[in-house]
């Protein structure tokens, strides 16, 4: 029988709507595996900030075990952090058309379930974030504040873009945290940078439910910049590249890490003249191209670091 009725209104034709077993698609869907643009998202700045710190300390050799330590933990804690997400926006995804057929409000799998799905999920995260030293096992920990009080920002700030930044970007200290069992300025600086470019990107991808938002009272950057939203992004954009470059300074790069700055510059700079805030398809087209500018500045901050350590 097809699974066409319970596909999610926003993600069709992946992978788990076509190959993965019936019984497995709402709890992946829950995880949002149908789609991994937030979970890259959320380990590009895991990848920085772990490439910009093995070139400070001149060592490379343990990079690769940490780039997919950080990979398998980014993909299974943005799960968790999804499935909680849906969990306190249930009523709330059951009024917006894009969303009303997720999980939850399309009654595929109960609270108790997805709740223990998050679970799951979360011992998954503990067990590679165990694999660090202790500092970095706390300063992990702590990020799980922020990401239970995201889900309800939207309802009392304008601003929980911003709450989304202190979030998604949260990797950017923990390479550092990692190789040096410490956060520096340079770390700061990293997510900083990070957290003006997630508000950026964000304010592209909630334009595409700035309406229905409206309707039901959910507030987000999309709507409070509204028709300013190519200026506020022109900001956001240019605070992520020069805060970015300050991480860098710090460090001590080299040109390899400024050519790849300067190629992230100039996507970004893409995604604002080709924006149109009424066309929500567009919107996602943007928004799913950060996915290419992070991995550029990620392989350029490799090149810098092999560079180097040799």
């Amino acid at each position: 029988m097809s699974d066409v009725s319970t596909r999610v209104a926003d993600s069709t034709g992946n992978w788990v709507d076509t190959h993965a077993p019936a019984w497995s698609r709402p709890y992946l869907r829950l995880a949002r595996f149908d789609r991994s643009i937030g979970s890259w998202l959320l380990l590009i700045p895991c990848w920085w900030s772990a490439a910009l710190a093995a070139g400070v300390a001149h060592d490379v050799k343990s990079l690769p075990l940490v780039v997919l330590l950080f990979l398998i933990g980014a993909f299974v804690m943005r799960g968790a952090g999804c499935t909680w997400n849906d969990i306190t926006d249930r009523d709330l995804d059951a009024k917006v058309e894009r969303t009303r057929s997720r999980p939850i409000p399309a009654g595929q799998v109960t609270v108790k379930q997805a709740l223990a799905f998050m679970v799951l999920q979360a011992l998954v995260g503990l067990a590679v974030l165990l694999q660090f030293n202790r500092f970095a096992v706390l300063t992990g920990i702590a990020s799980l504040v922020i990401v239970a009080i995201y889900p309800f920002m939207k309802r009392i700030t304008w601003w929980p873009q911003v709450v989304l930044g202190l979030a998604f970007s949260y990797g950017a200290l923990m390479g550092f945290a990692v190789t040096f069992a410490r956060i520096d300025a340079t770390a700061l600086a990293l997510y900083a940078g990070s957290i003006a470019w997630v508000i950026g990107y964000d304010t592209i991808y909630a334009h595409q439910d700035a309406e229905d938002d409206a309707l039901i009272g959910v507030k987000s950057t999309a709507r409070l910049f509204g028709a300013r939203t190519h200026r506020a992004l022109a900001v956001f954009y240019g605070l992520a590249v020069l805060l970015i470059g300050v991480s860098f300074v710090l460090a001590g790069v080299r040109w390899p890490a400024w050519i790849g700055l300067a190629a992230f510059a100039v996507q970004l700079a893409w995604q604002i003249r080709r924006l149109d805030v009424r066309d929500p398809a567009l919107c996602l087209r943007i928004f799913w191209s950060n996915r290419a500018a992070g991995l550029i500045l990620f392989a350029a901050l490799v090149v810098d670091a092999v560079m180097r350590a040799a």
